[in-house]
């Protein structure tokens, strides 16, 4: 008798539980712009809140977002460039940079090789005479040739780019009043 009543109830569950499938394919939900019945507009995707702004995209600080400060080019770097700063820097300048401007910023990369128009040479006094911001929102929004890299480079390795780059140009036109006085005995 016992063993009837346990094979009863495990009939029972089995039923409930294969009765009760709950499919994730079969939910009720709308298709992209489907009609619906449920707002007034009929329109079932609706528009976003007004002035809402997606998580992780407030960006209020304009100098390291946008390489501005009072909507002029930043003179300055938001942030104290330090050795690692400059050495995350030539990572990226050698990963996304080189290939077109050359790994000393002198526009002969590789894409001179295959008849492409070579890039201006960062040590131009032009060049060497912009600001920091100007550089960033080089990178930021591309120019006729150059693609924007906004999307491929967080703004803080942006700025270490950019470091790198016044160490290039640093590195390129450095005169013998640059060099430490210690350091002067030690050179060639």
């Amino acid at each position: 008798m016992n063993a009837i009543i346990k094979i009863t109830g495990l009939i029972i569950c089995l039923g409930l539980v294969t009765g009760c499938a709950l499919d994730m394919r079969h939910q009720p939900r709308y298709e992209a712009f489907e009609k619906s019945a449920f707002f007034q507009d009929n329109l079932s995707a609706r528009p976003p809140v007004a002035d809402t702004v997606a998580r992780g995209r407030l960006h209020l600080d304009e100098h390291l977002y946008n390489g501005r400060v009072n909507g002029d080019f930043a003179q300055t770097f938001p942030f104290t460039v330090t050795l690692e700063i400059l050495e995350r820097g030539q990572e990226r300048y050698n990963i996304f940079c080189t290939p077109c401007h050359g790994q000393v910023g002198d526009g002969q990369g590789i894409i001179t090789e295959y008849g492409l128009r070579a890039p201006n040479s960062f040590h131009t006094p032009e060049l060497r005479d912009e600001p920091p911001g100007y550089y960033f929102d080089l990178i930021t929004r591309g120019t006729r040739v150059m693609p924007s890299y906004a999307a491929r480079i967080r703004p803080e390795d942006r700025w270490a780019i950019v470091a790198y780059i016044r160490a290039l140009q640093l590195s390129q036109n450095a005169g013998l009043s640059d060099v430490p006085p210690q350091e002067v005995p030690n050179l060639d």
